[in-house]
């Protein structure tokens, strides 16, 4: 758990997939395996072509339920948003054996974590439960704050996951996190929309299937084409005229993150 009594004022939450990870199929899997579970016949192959970028578990499902035909899908969302939250521990040895980090996302995780008062969780389409089996056994758990993120089960519209997150972290934190003291990091135009929406900063990262031209036409605060420079990460995060310092032996000059300065 990341120090509480330390955070002033910059409130960092990370997108999952092919943000900070690459699940390969961990979610299709767990969806199929949940329908499978509750409606005791194998998820049609129509309902696998809905869209996930970008969108919320709530919103996934509602669209998954209706094109496998599950009649009133609204009332069965709820029960298959738990099924996904109650499988997800059986996936965390898939996730260790085939799922793979982006380049760059644990250092960058981590130089921001030694930034003083940055707050880091995450602001995810996933069920909770799932967000931390993708993250947590490739080692990209231990500087988030799973308990003030926000997640997909608990609104169809990414935006509104934005004020969820805020709350919880100024309920925390003692903190008001609010405007462009909150920064999104996705890589997807759904996830700057939030942002913009919400008056947060958006830094945008083009690692999954948009282009760095589809990320820079949603306008987010910056764009980078991944995640590979911590420099970079630190300083589109952090912003101009921040105030807040970089973590020793951290050169925001170089382009491979951390490198020790000379003695």
């Amino acid at each position: 758990m990341p120090d509480r009594s330390a955070a002033s004022g910059l409130l960092v939450l990370w997108d999952v997939d092919f943000t900070l990870v690459n699940a390969m199929g961990v979610g299709r899997h767990l969806y199929r395996t949940a329908f499978a579970g509750l409606f005791g016949r194998e998820l049609p192959a129509v309902a696998e072509s809905a869209d996930m970028a970008g969108r919320t578990d709530r919103a996934i499902a509602l669209d998954v339920l209706a094109l496998a035909g599950v009649p009133e899908p609204r009332t069965q969302v709820a029960a298959f948003e738990a099924a996904l939250a109650r499988l997800a521990p059986s996936v965390r040895s898939m996730v260790a054996a085939s799922a793979k980090a982006l380049p760059g996302a644990r250092d960058a995780l981590a130089a921001l974590a030694a930034v003083p008062g940055v707050v880091q969780s995450v602001l995810t389409g996933n069920v909770r439960q799932v967000a931390q089996a993708k993250l947590e056994p490739l080692g990209l758990g231990e500087h988030l704050d799973f308990e003030v993120g926000a997640y997909g089960n608990e609104h169809e519209i990414r935006a509104e996951l934005v004020h969820l997150a805020r709350a919880r972290a100024a309920a925390a934190y003692g903190v008001d996190f609010g405007g462009e003291a909150t920064v999104l990091v996705g890589d997807t135009p759904l996830d700057v929309a939030a942002a913009v929406a919400t008056g947060a900063r958006a830094v945008g990262v083009a690692t999954g299937q948009f282009a760095l031209s589809d990320i820079e036409a949603a306008r987010p605060t910056a764009a980078l084409a991944d995640l590979t420079s911590t420099a970079e990460v630190v300083t589109s995060v952090l912003g101009s005229g921040s105030g807040r310092t970089s973590p020793t032996g951290y050169s925001p000059a170089s382009s491979d993150g951390y490198q020790p300065r000379p003695a």
